[in-house]
């Protein structure tokens, strides 16, 4: 299938613009710098300064998409759980997909994991994680922040783990079908499906 998303509705641009990464946040396959292959290859031979190096690279990235699917709460453990599989691990890493696609796929499984042992939806305040530089007015913030919380607090994890991916990240389907372990076709479905069900609560709240 070709890469290219559905055409956006009004609901699905209103929520691409409140929770998009600034394009310096943002991670493509082509962002591999000598600086973080070095960190991998350090980490390979288990190198703790390496550790600690690839740490301070992907740190942020990695924590903002578990605050987004688990909470602030319990995004801190989340993700400290995830990089250490990712140490545990990275002695598999071959280069297939970029390094943060495959530190996305760790990322993804862990919360997946986390929200069903807890097994209960917990509401993510996403105030806690929007940069204030980039935050809109006061009055906006707070009636927007509200109704992003709820609608995406209502959304099924899976469903989620692929819209952040795709709305926050701005992975391709391709980077997010590797991240999920899932068909590309099947990446798209689930993206229709979030859009779908985002819509229709943000319409039903916002009525």
């Amino acid at each position: 299938m070709s890469g290219n998303p559905p055409i956006e509705s009004g609901t699905d641009k209103f929520v691409g613009a409140k929770l998009h990464a600034s394009p310096a946040d943002r991670w493509t396959g082509d962002d591999q710098s000598e600086t973080l292959s070095a960190a991998i290859a350090g980490c390979q031979l288990r190198d703790r300064d390496m550790q600690r190096r690839l740490y301070e690279l992907c740190h942020e990235k990695a924590y903002r998409l578990c605050a987004r699917m688990v909470g602030r709460q319990d995004a801190a453990d989340v993700c400290q759980q995830t990089f250490l599989k990712v140490f545990q691990s990275i002695g598999s890493f071959a280069g297939r997909s970029s390094f943060m696609t495959w530190l996305f796929r760790i990322a993804a499984n862990e919360c997946l994991q986390h929200r069903r042992r807890t097994s209960r939806a917990r509401v993510v305040n996403l105030a806690d994680i929007e940069p204030p530089d980039r935050a809109p007015p006061a009055t906006q913030r707070i009636h927007d922040r509200e109704l992003l919380e709820m609608a995406l607090a209502r959304l099924d994890p899976e469903l989620r783990c692929v819209f952040l991916l795709r709305e926050v990240e701005e992975l391709s389907y391709t980077q997010i079908a590797d991240a999920v372990d899932l068909p590309e076709g099947t990446v798209a479905s689930r993206l229709s499906r979030a859009r779908e069900q985002l819509q229709r609560i943000l319409t039903a709240l916002a009525s």
